[in-house]
């Protein structure tokens, strides 16, 4: 049986392999940062400047208000459900996003992201704060393929763009509350209004709670309550035509375990995670439970983020200013056993501290030669303090074992342009200078708070563009384009610098050159667009482990191809139809030592004995590997999407679904190991609206065939942890517009 549904499961993959994922024409507000829809045609900002989606030589997953809201999609990790290709992983919390097989899964300081996540025009660099619920979003862009011209440093993979509904002049309040299983409670409400002409605010909050769905095999008890709130305000001032300046505050503040709940693992290849010496009753396979000793696991976030945005029409061009400063403190409690044992338990408090400037320079619509440029300034620094955990967590019950610190500047300055050769033909050409440096590093000693200061790095690059498009007619578009994109380099002070001999591996900065072919259609009805690409990834930065110490080295060297796609078609005024899938053929070309966690009880007695002596179940053997899959890298992605509308008691019923299939993925470091098999999952939801529009009730259900897998591994020395979806899920939302 299982057989046979994977069968179908790749005809479907087939069938759908030409597309990726839905676009559906929204009416949003059109502005100068988001994307949004004017006569029809959807716009987006890809290359910060407002231009037709169609036209615009990237591929992109664009989701506006009401996909997110049909798609059940609540924070941002939920968009992979409707982003074919894309990924998100959790590692102890910290979010790691993937994109056609390109992402990392790096923990440590000055480490980041492969993929630049950008709310409202700023950077969101922490990778333990990057998930996040969404307030009053209008729509979220996916630029796959490298984005180093336009976006900089750390765009490796891609990035995503998050755009927030403006404060507005004309008075308008929502509120939603839905409740659902497992006692999750959600309430949020917006509103916006004028305090004066020219002067416009706005003020949302959000309040989500859960009981968790997992139980402690130890307790009895369900583990994984979460409480989390946000609340975000923004002053609009328009003092004169073609002026205005935004002011922004948000605070968030996170409570939730479930990144850190996971069970032992176990699967044919690997065998047993648990460590050697956990006894029956002290380690558990379960999906909905898991094994926790006397100390507890938790995950809590607090943040502070100031936002100012000026735009101006300078007359030749349109000016903005985006400037950013984020406060962002995290601590954290890992079981790194992954057992009821009390073995090891770490703590690892982070604090982080960002500030950000960017100048944008836009042309004006209309000229033969369009172009943007740009001014960048980035600052961040990130301290992580590591304890050794006892029970009851508390600071005086926490012992000092070491921590690191780095302060991470980048300065740039981009130009990118676009000339109309013929009505036909257009060229691109465009490109980024940026020098990064990583200053005022350091590393604890262990068990002691002394810092010992490590020599500050530097580094100049330049990333171009390429794009040549040919456009047949106002509603078709293909074009072939080379780019190129980086990952800064890293100072390892988290991992090599404080093992002997106490020498800093020298990390540099990984670099991919990619290329794109692809085709664009909007008309009648009907949205699609399909790109091939092929990228040569080199200089991986990847963490190996030696006799139970962590380092990050460039290791591997890569090559991804594929194909990805998207179709949306409006078969009726009532049926709209997505169909969306991505196959990626991502392999490790060279992977010099790559890690192979390996039991020690499969070992010979000397190393066993090691191991005891230790503590430690598992050592890590490097091996030398070639042409194996990537890390975190389905080959195929895809889903089905569909929204119907009937009328009903004078309102509008919308019945959507989303139908999201992955075939098997590999959680290892090395691509070889944790193997996760193909699955599925399937979202649903029923909303009525009454005849004036200001009352909306849905019925949703989340995994509503109860399909279970695991969506993350963690791996340790000491075990081997598995990370399960969560069971089906359902409920019920009220939602009132005045």
């Amino acid at each position: 049986m299982r057989k046979a549904i994977e069968r179908t499961s790749s005809l479907l993959a087939v069938a759908v392999a030409a597309c990726a994922c839905p676009v559906l024409a929204q009416e949003l507000p059109l502005n100068d940062t988001g994307p949004a829809i004017s006569d029809g045609e959807i716009v987006v900002t890809a290359q910060r400047r407002q231009e037709r989606s169609v036209d615009v030589p990237i591929s992109i997953t664009t989701l506006g208000g009401e996909q997110l809201a049909t798609a059940n999609v609540d924070e941002l990790s939920d968009i992979a459900r409707v982003s074919p290709g894309v990924r998100f992983d959790f590692s102890s919390g910290f979010f790691q996003p993937t994109i056609r097989g390109v992402g990392t899964s790096n923990v440590t300081s000055g480490g980041g992201s492969n993929v630049g996540i950008y709310i409202d025009g700023f950077y969101s660099p922490n990778p333990l704060a990057a998930d996040f619920d969404l307030l009053s979003v209008e729509s979220i862009q996916v630029l796959k393929g490298p984005q180093g011209t336009l976006f900089g440093r750390n765009t490796t993979g891609g990035a995503i763009l998050v755009q927030t509904a403006d404060p507005d002049e004309e008075t308008a309040i929502e509120m939603r509350g839905s409740y659902g299983r497992f006692d999750e409670l959600k309430a949020q409400a917006y509103a916006t209004f004028a305090l004066a002409e020219g002067v416009a605010i706005d003020i949302q909050g959000l309040y989500k709670s859960g009981d968790g769905w997992q139980r402690d095999i130890t307790s009895g008890k369900r583990v994984g309550a979460y409480q989390n709130t946000s609340v975000r305000a923004g002053l609009l001032l328009t003092p004169a035509d073609g002026l205005s300046v935004l002011l922004r505050y948000q605070h968030n503040d996170v409570d939730d375990p479930t990144p850190l709940l996971p069970a032992s693992w176990f699967d044919r290849d690997f065998g047993p995670g648990q460590p050697s010496f956990a006894a029956p009753g002290q380690f558990t396979y379960d999906q909905n439970r898991i094994a926790t000793g006397s100390v507890q696991e938790f995950f809590r976030s607090k943040s502070d983020i100031y936002q100012g945005t000026i735009r101006a029409d300078l007359g030749f061009a349109n000016l903005t200013s985006y400037t950013q400063y984020r406060q962002e403190d995290v601590n954290t409690s890992v079981d790194l056993d992954y057992s009821g044992v009390d073995l090891l338990q770490m703590g690892i408090p982070v604090k982080n501290r960002t500030v950000s400037q960017e100048l944008l320079l836009t042309s004006k619509p209309g000229p033969r030669l369009q172009w943007t440029a740009g001014l960048f300034y980035f600052s961040n620094k990130d301290r992580y303090i590591t304890t050794i955990d006892a029970a009851g967590n508390t600071p005086e019950a926490r012992l000092r074992l070491g921590g690191s610190s780095t302060t991470t500047k980048s300065y740039a300055a981009f130009l990118d342009m676009t000339y109309e050769l013929s009505p036909k033909f257009f060229v691109t050409a465009g490109a980024r200078y940026a020098r990064d440096k990583v200053v005022d590093a350091y590393w604890n000693a262990r068990f002691s708070a002394v810092e010992t200061p490590v020599p500050n790095i530097s580094d100049d690059r330049v990333t171009p563009r390429l794009v040549l498009r040919y456009k047949p007619d106002q509603n078709m578009s293909l074009y072939a384009s080379y780019t190129k994109g980086y990952k800064a380099a890293i100072i390892d002070v988290g991992g090599s610098c404080q093992n002997a001999p106490f020498i800093c591996n020298d990390v540099r900065p990984e670099t991919i050159d990619a290329f794109e072919v692809g085709a664009k259609y909007s008309g009648a009805g009907l949205s699609a667009e399909l790109a091939g690409f092929y990228y040569d990834y080199k200089n991986l930065q990847v963490s190996l482990y030696r006799a139970g110490t962590a380092e990050v080295v460039n290791a591997a060297q890569s090559e991804i191809y594929g194909l990805d796609g998207q179709v949306q078609y409006r078969v009726t005024d009532r049926l709209d139809l997505q169909l969306g899938a991505a196959w990626t053929h991502a392999r490790y070309k060279e992977f010099a030592n790559a890690p192979i966690y390996t039991p020690c009880v499969t070992q010979s007695a000397a190393v066993q004995a090691t191991c005891l002596a230790s503590g430690i179940s598992f050592i890590i053997v490097g091996q030398d590997l070639s042409n194996v899959p990537m890390q975190r890298t389905p080959e195929f992605t895809g889903n089905i999407g569909a929204r119907y509308t009937v009328d009903l008691a004078g309102g509008e019923l919308n019945l959507s679904g989303n139908l999201y299939h992955s075939s098997e993925v590999f959680f290892g470091p090395s691509g070889t190991q944790f193997r996760q098999g193909n699955y599925q999952t399937l979202a649903l939801r029923a909303a009525w609206t009454d005849p004036a529009d200001r009352f909306t009730v849905a019925l949703w259900g989340e995994n509503v065939t109860d399909s279970r897998f695991r969506v993350g591994a963690q791996y340790t020395n000491y075990g081997i942890g598995a990370n399960w979806n969560k069971p089906a899920t359902y409920g019920v939302e009220i939602r009132a517009r005045l």
